[in-house]
């Protein structure tokens, strides 16, 4: 553990026993100040910024006498001695003793720091000594709890702090230290020897979610490869923004473990029920968040490539005709919304065609899955949304089939 001391050679306290009257004011021997006040900033993802202030007593060092010698010491702890940073604060009021870094060293051998300060008078002085530390690190995780309809969520944000630095965090005899994670409010918490804890930094409540439904071979590939069945992940997908009572700053990335209430109207009783988890990606304001509940199995999607037309341009150029085929079942008992995605440059490739250069496409009129989703779709992703109705409980479910039909130009 890191200690700070008044450090006077031996000399000096013989000195003292023969001519006590003479230097009674310069010899005194400090034992280690508490801490007043202590600060972990951990904004930066690879190093630890810890802060430090102390009220050090000095003596008067009349100009020729030897200056006050402040030793900080780190024996057995993570400490960058490389960016070790000593200040002496000014006084709120302007009082107190004026004084002076003179000079820093390093004793030989010794994992420790030396500052010499002279001092107009004799006085306490609150510094403050910076570093960056190795491993006292953090890492976010959320707890999100979906209400019973499944309508709102409120989403847990917490960071969670291990500290296998060899130092411990306190502030005096009970207080904590100051924890900043670079998102979410500051928190007075001890931090002590390997100690790890998870600390929630917000709250969000009320956020509306949705409950989505995907495919896409490109991005989640297929259940049943032999008979052309994707895989439907579902997903819960929340906003980061003020109008989904978020907005306050980014998502960091993290593991999301994610819960319903039990549904009180049906007489359900108990605790959440445990859905899932899911690593978060890192979710800037305005974006969202989706978080991966399973793979539906009560929808059914059949994916093939109906139809490839190919005619000649000119020379090695082409243009190919490419119609898909979507044979889907809800066996549910509503409706929903089902997002069907294709990557172009995936799709070329199965369709045995296609080239380094971007993709030249336009979508053709016998296309039936209306108009692209203008949030998902990019320059090589088409993505559409469907409305499946919801299963007949006499006729079963129904099959709704849709077209892709792409027209891709000057391939070869």
């Amino acid at each position: 553990m890191n200690r700070l001391v008044f450090k006077f050679a031996s000399v000096c306290f013989c000195l003292f026993v023969l001519f006590p009257l003479e230097i009674y004011a310069r010899v005194k021997l400090v034992t280690m100040p508490v801490r007043e006040r202590v600060e972990i900033k951990l904004d930066n993802e690879d190093a630890t910024l810890v802060e430090e202030e102390r009220m050090v007593p000095l003596v008067a060092t009349p100009q020729g006498t030897e200056p006050n010698q402040i030793d900080f010491s780190w024996a057995n702890t993570q400490i960058d001695p490389d960016t070790i940073v000593f200040r002496i604060l000014e006084d709120e009021n302007g009082n107190g003793p004026e004084t002076e870094v003179l000079s820093v060293s390093y004793p030989p051998g010794e994992p420790s720091l030396v500052w010499q300060v002279a001092s107009s008078e004799s006085g306490s002085v609150r510094v403050r000594i910076s570093y960056i530390i190795r491993n006292l690190t953090k890492e976010f995780c959320y707890r999100a709890v979906a209400s019973s309809d499944e309508s709102e969520l409120t989403l847990y944000k917490y960071v969670r702090i291990r500290n296998l630095s060899n130092e411990e965090f306190f502030a005096g005899e009970e207080n904590g230290a100051e924890i900043s994670a670079g998102t979410g409010r500051e928190m007075f918490r001890p931090v002590g020897l390997n100690e790890t804890k998870e600390l929630l930094i917000e709250k969000f409540e009320k956020m509306p979610v949705v409950k989505s439904y995907t495919c896409s071979v490109a991005e989640y590939g297929y259940i049943d490869r032999a008979k052309n069945k994707l895989k439907v992940p579902m997903h819960y997908v929340i906003e980061n923004a003020k109008e989904s009572n978020a907005g306050t700053g980014a998502f960091p990335s993290g593991k999301v473990r994610v819960f319903v209430e039990p549904d009180k109207s049906k007489g359900d009783s108990g605790t959440s029920t445990f859905l899932g988890e899911d690593w978060g990606a890192f979710v800037p304001v305005g974006d969202e968040m989706r978080l991966y509940l399973g793979v539906a199995q009560d929808i059914s999607v059949v994916r093939k490539l109906d139809s490839i037309e190919k005619k000649k341009i000119s020379g090695n150029l082409f243009e190919y005709k490419v119609v898909v085929k979507y044979e889907i079942e809800n066996f549910k008992d509503e409706p929903i919304d089902l997002s069907i995605r294709e990557r172009l440059a995936e799709l070329r490739g199965e369709a045995g065609f296609g080239s380094a250069r971007p993709v030249h496409v336009t979508v053709q009129p016998e296309t039936d899955l209306g108009m692209p989703d203008k949030k998902n779709t990019s320059a090589d992703m088409l993505a559409y949304t469907v409305r499946l109705p919801e299963r007949d409980p006499e006729k079963g479910a129904e099959k709704k089939v849709f077209k892709l039909c792409l027209l891709f130009n000057n391939e070869w």
